[in-house]
């Protein structure tokens, strides 16, 4: 008898390779006191092969990379350093995107004297 992994294998060499399911679905019902085959429907299905499946069995899964302690420091060291240069980066660079702004006041020019445009109190600046 085959054991639990042995089995689990089996199936994943199985969808690794890619395979062809048959399935065979057989409806009865009663006829005249007897149960006869009143439907029968045959569906063949080509599954792919699958790139997970041929990870796991070559144990290469990137879950199950190991690392040593220096090359966790390494990497620590690495993205520490990589988080330093992005906060100290000017502002400027990090606002150079697709779009252009452009500062509007916000009556779009409309204040007259005596009124407040947004932000300004009555009165101020006159």
């Amino acid at each position: 008898m085959k054991s639990q992994e042995e089995k689990l294998n089996e199936v994943l060499m199985k969808v690794a390779k890619g395979c062809r399911i048959e399935e065979i679905v057989e409806e009865y019902a009663e006829v005249d006191g007897q149960m006869r085959l009143v439907k029968r429907k045959e569906t063949r299905k080509d599954i792919p092969p699958d790139i997970k499946a041929v990870q796991m069995l070559q144990g290469s899964s990137s879950e199950e990379k190991v690392l040593s302690d220096e090359q966790l420091e390494e990497e620590r060291l690495r993205l520490l350093q990589a988080l330093q240069a992005a906060q100290s980066e000017p502002k400027d660079k990090k606002k150079g995107g697709k779009y252009a702004t452009k500062k509007v006041d916000g009556d779009g020019g409309k204040a007259g004297k005596g009124q407040a445009s947004c932000g300004q109190e009555k009165g101020a600046g006159d």
